[in-house]
Order: C-alpha cells, then structure tokens, then sequence
C-alpha cells in the first residue's frame, strides 16, 4: 500500500529521528540525527522507498548503492523495477574476489545511485567516482532524506543530478 509524502515523512521520522549531540560522517555535529538503520528496517519505509527510488530508474540499467546504508535501498528498489543491482565497497576487501563493486558488471551501463541520509554527499560522490572508475555512467543520486546541508549543491558541483525522496523541512527539522 502506497503513502503519500507526508505520510512517509511522518513515518521516517517516528522511525528514526532521534535528538542529542551527534557527529556525523561530514565531520560537523548535529543536535539530531536520522538513523538510516531504523527507516531501512522498517518494512513499510523501506518498501515505500524502494517505490519512490524506482521512479528515479526508468532510463537507467542498473540500481548501485553504497555499503552498507544504502544496500536495502538497492535491493528494494531493485526488487520495485525488476533491475539488478549493484554494491559499491568503501575498500576493496582483503580476501576472496577483492572486488570495489559487487554484483553484476557495471561497465558501459547506466547507472542510478541512490543513497539513504545527504549531508555533504561525501559518500554518495565517493561511491559515483568508483563507478564512473568502472566505466559506468552515473545517471543520477537519489537521496532517502536531504539534510539540506551542501548535498544537491556538492552533487551538482560534480555534474550530476540529484534528487531526493524528503527533506529535512518535510521532516519537520528547521
């Protein structure tokens, strides 16, 4: 059953809004923080997000998501649009295949990111330059929730589109 964005919004931050003094990935440090591991084991949230993430995917091959936030957000939207998808590692591991991508071949498709909390997009550009390494082409990065700190404008700066399922204002956040 759909939701509307309200609703997920007011989901989103039942499920994972917490306040206090966090530091964040970016380096900064907050008085609330979006706990991705609480919205992306939600079953109703993480299905919802896989519908909207697939609306991002109708001109691109393949979904990619960064380790380790972002792999329910593929699978998801993976499982929405019937496209594989893809695992992009931080590091390549030590062991095994040693592989900076799992998954199926990303060379020569068209690929979109999508990502679960956008402060300054660190990862999700990290993750776009690894892809773009492998001869994939970025199409765009799709964000579960936009912190509205410096993401769209680091996305673009780099070239690429971006978008965003919510914003903190949808969350009630100012």
């Amino acid at each position: 059953m759909s939701m509307t964005k309200e609703q997920l919004a007011a989901r989103i931050r039942q499920a994972a809004y917490l306040e206090g003094d966090f530091l964040l990935r970016s380096g900064k440090r907050s008085r609330y923080y979006l706990d991705k591991y609480l919205l992306e084991t939600t079953p109703d949230i993480l299905a919802e997000l896989g519908r909207r993430f697939g609306a991002f995917a109708g001109d691109v091959d393949l979904i990619a998501g960064p380790e380790l936030g972002a792999v329910a957000l593929a699978a998801a939207t993976s499982m929405e649009t019937g496209k594989p998808f893809a695992i992009v590692r931080k590091a390549a591991k030590e062991y095994g295949t040693s592989k900076l991508i799992e998954g199926p071949p990303v060379a020569s498709k068209r690929v979109l990111l999508v990502e679960d909390v956008g402060t300054t997009a660190g990862a999700a550009l990290e993750a776009a330059k690894t892809l773009q390494a492998a001869g994939a082409t970025v199409v765009r990065i799709v964000f579960a929730i936009d912190r509205m700190e410096g993401a769209r404008e680091n996305v673009e700066a780099a070239g690429l589109e971006f978008q965003a399922i919510v914003n903190s204002h949808d969350l009630g956040i100012k």
